[in-house]
């Protein structure tokens, strides 16, 4: 039998422990994961490109444990009553090559990308920072507020998205959870006075949703939201005054913000830097730009943290894996439909 964690069992689990707690456990395990980094056997994920979106899949392993996430990326799902992005995915035994844990992931990645984003920010950016910039307000928006909130103690929040619906849920989502929302009337106007700004649009394009006079010193980018080839947020010269700390290089040149540079654009691996081995910020007017695309090894932390953290009777269980009695005799299991008449024209 295999644990299997549906939608209704999802939201059990988390509201049972809360949105902020949730976070900060799976911000806990990816920072333990990217500390052992080359334990993993790592590589980029594998995507399906089409006009109106991707779908991907993000596999990892280590010695124990081996991981896949199925995902989309569809901008114009919305216009249709589709989400952008859903996900499951599968957390395995590597000994035995049986999966152990089957799970939804469209509201799993929503929590690991906030808790992604936080974390990289509390390592990042500066220690006072207490007012955060929201450039898009669509499904992930909510989740970023939270993680920053669980792991920086940011609750001060400017926004802007060129949808103003999408700036109405969010305020009406978070006021009542005790946020100080700004609602800005552009770009600029949001990130006046932040000290953290997180991009984080959907359309697949090669668009500039923050340009350089908006950037000043001091300030730490998350640039969440270019994430495939031809998809980006960012003007070029931000990247070229600041520090650039991305998951995989060898992903992130072809899919992230940096896919506008040179090849040898230098870049630092945030697991280095969660090691000790590479410096993070070394200044308060430092510009720091966390180039994320997304890397399977924070998908591998989310299922191991929600393995490890599921109680009794939260997960259901699946016959996924035919075992016959005798393990090398599998047509025992369908010996019957052998008997069957088989006509022929």
């Amino acid at each position: 039998m295999v644990r299997f964690v549906d939608v209704p069992r999802m939201r059990h689990w988390v509201e049972e422990r809360g949105v902020e707690t949730v976070i900060r456990g799976i911000a806990e395990r990816i920072e333990s994961d990217f500390r052992r980094w080359p334990e993993f056997d790592t590589q980029a994920r594998v995507a399906s490109h089409s006009p109106g979106g991707v779908v991907e899949l993000m596999p990892v392993s280590d010695s124990r444990r081996y991981s896949f996430k199925f995902v989309n990326g569809h901008p114009g799902n919305p216009a249709a009553g589709l989400q952008t992005v859903t996900a499951f995915g599968v957390l395995a035994d590597v000994a035995s090559g049986y999966p152990v844990l089957w799970s939804e992931m469209t509201i799993l990645t929503a929590l690991r990308t906030a808790a992604t984003s936080a974390l990289i920010a509390r390592t990042l950016a500066r220690p006072d920072s207490q007012v955060m910039a929201l450039i898009g307000t669509g499904s992930q928006a909510e989740f970023q507020a939270l993680a920053f909130r669980a792991l920086l103690g940011i609750d001060s929040v400017r926004i802007w998205d060129t949808d103003p619906r999408a700036m109405d849920t969010f305020e009406r989502n978070m006021r009542p959870l005790g946020f100080s929302v700004h609602r800005a009337s552009d770009g600029a106007e949001a990130c006046d006075g932040a000290d953290i700004v997180t991009t984080c649009t959907a359309d697949k394009a090669y668009a500039t949703v923050l340009t350089d006079d908006m950037v000043r010193p001091g300030m730490h980018v998350n640039a969440i939201g270019g994430d495939c080839p031809g998809k980006t947020e960012l003007e070029a010269a931000i990247l070229h005054r600041a520090d650039v700390f991305v998951e995989y290089p060898e992903q992130t040149r072809i899919e992230g913000e940096i896919q506008q540079l040179p090849e040898d654009f230098p870049v630092t691996e945030l697991w280095r830097v969660l090691r000790g081995e590479e410096p993070g910020r070394t200044s308060a007017e430092q510009i720091t730009v966390f180039d994320s695309v997304g890397f399977a090894i924070e998908d591998y932390s989310a299922l191991c943290y929600l393995d490890s953290d599921l109680g009794e009777g939260e997960a259901a269980d699946v016959d996924l894996i035919a075992e016959p009695a005798d393990p090398k005799d599998l047509f025992a299991l369908v010996a019957a439909g052998a008997n069957s008449t088989v006509r022929l024209g």
